[in-house]
């Protein structure tokens, strides 16, 4: 075993099945960051129920780099869908103003939500549904902001691995410059995704395949020859973001509940 990740034959067409599926017709709406999640999703969208019903949502702020404004245009341009920006300066300096938060990881949670219920707020008016864009080995870190870029009515890439997601970008033609690009989520000034994790996204990524297939933490250290610190690192943010993946925490009273074992 090496576990090495490859993208499965089935991928693109299961997930254009599965939007077409969940969307019934109706429109979606994308925050375009200019990244390459949000650029697979949205060509992922385009390609499932054209471009017509799709609108991208650039939300930018002060510290967002200029590079990531020009490429969500190249994707907005590239795959013919209405794209609208909102810098979201004023609304993020009003609510840190009224909620007196002043902490760094707190304003950038904050930023986060203050795009998501534009979105939703976008959504709602045009009775639209709230696409995505968090990864698999976001999901399973915690990398993300609960009911932040976290929340969405579906999530196409969310079975996806980081570098299974950039093959899939491959196979449909994304920019290589933004498959390329060292991922941030730009939250925070000089902010990047592998410094943070304190991982490649590359071996992350084989780690946490290796706990899918639960596999025991020394073995996965004999197959991947990586320390085994990094591999406990990746452990302890899978087990301390249980939480994130959860919806709601509820006590079991009924025969069958709500995010426990309650199946839609």
């Amino acid at each position: 075993m090496n576990l090495n990740l490859t993208l499965p034959d089935y991928a693109y067409e299961t997930i254009i099945k599965f939007i077409r599926d969940f969307t019934l017709g109706k429109g979606v709406v994308v925050g375009l960051s200019g990244g390459l999640d949000s650029s697979v999703v949205l060509a992922l969208c385009v390609h499932a129920i054209g471009p017509e019903k799709v609108i991208a949502v650039h939300m930018p702020d002060s510290i967002t780099p200029s590079i990531e404004s020009e490429h969500a245009k190249i994707i907005a341009e590239k795959y013919g869908v209405d794209m609208r920006i909102i810098n979201i300066e004023p609304a993020v300096r009003e609510l840190k103003k009224i909620s007196g938060v002043s902490s760094l990881n707190a304003v950038a949670n904050l930023k986060a939500r203050t795009r998501m219920t534009i979105l939703y707020s976008i959504a709602n008016e045009n009775s639209l549904l709230v696409a995505g864009t968090s990864n698999k080995s976001e999901l399973l870190t915690g990398y993300f902001t609960k009911y932040g870029d976290g929340a969405s009515d579906f999530a196409p890439i969310g079975d996806l691995y980081k570098t299974q997601v950039r093959l899939l970008a491959r196979e449909i033609g994304i920019p290589e410059e933004i498959i390329r690009k060292k991922p941030s989520a730009n939250l925070l000034p000089d902010q990047y995704d592998e410094d943070e994790l304190g991982v490649k996204y590359e071996i992350l990524d084989r780690i946490l395949y290796g706990i899918e297939l639960n596999i025991d933490i020394r073995k996965i250290q004999n197959i991947l020859g990586v320390n085994e610190r990094v591999i406990r690192r990746v452990y302890a943010l899978y087990e301390s973001s249980k939480h994130k993946r959860v919806l709601l925490y509820i006590p079991k009273l009924g025969i069958r509940t709500v995010n426990t074992d309650w199946r839609e």
